[in-house]
């Protein structure tokens, strides 16, 4: 016979019963708990974009000046140091991958247009640069891609978009087409011991 019901009663009031809901509800509640801490305080630890560290703004400012000067190492210096000030500031890492085109290292540049697209994906200006950076490294197909995207995102006239489509119909530089290994050079065969 159920322990539950003894005497025609129902015994479901009975501490066992208590007990064993309390140990069936108990794991999923904690984890419950968890979560909700956690989703709470990363909401907590965000910021817009109209919030980030004045210091590293004016350290972005710093920048973009040494750069429109021509100083691009004191550019690259002070824009890094706005990005350690605060991460989040897009617009730096925008003019840092600037300075990386300047200085012919593409490669960087996309990279650094890519981390300004994971702070915000629609940046146009991150896109299209990103872009221009693979036309220049030579990526025709990629930098086609990237100008599509930025098609969607800017349904009007966008400069940054007039811009890439300009240098996609100019075509990549000639360098990043002509580019050679130079030969190895002849050394000596070694012998094993």
């Amino acid at each position: 016979m159920d322990k539950r019901v003894q005497n025609g009663e129902d015994r479901e009031s009975t501490p066992e019963t208590w007990l064993e809901l309390l140990m069936r509800f108990t794991p999923a509640s904690i984890a419950l708990a968890a979560v909700l801490a956690t989703v709470s305080s990363m909401g907590l630890s965000q910021k817009p974009d109209n919030q980030i560290n004045p210091q590293s703004i004016q350290w972005q400012k710093a920048g973009e000046a040494a750069r429109r000067a021509g100083n691009l190492n004191g550019a690259t210096d002070a824009l890094e140091s706005a990005l350690a000030v605060d991460p989040r500031n897009r617009a730096a890492y925008v003019e840092l991958a600037e300075v990386a085109r300047a200085q012919g290292l593409q490669g960087k540049a996309i990279r650094l247009y890519k981390e300004a697209l994971l702070l915000d994906p629609t940046d146009v200006v991150a896109l299209a640069g990103q872009g221009e950076a693979m036309m220049e490294k030579g990526a025709v197909a990629r930098a086609k891609d990237v100008l599509a995207q930025a098609q969607k995102l800017c349904k009007a006239d966008c400069a940054p978009v007039a811009h890439l489509s300009a240098a996609i119909a100019k075509g990549p530089p000639a360098v990043a087409m002509t580019d050679k290994v130079p030969p190895a050079p002849n050394k000596a065969p070694t012998e094993t011991p």
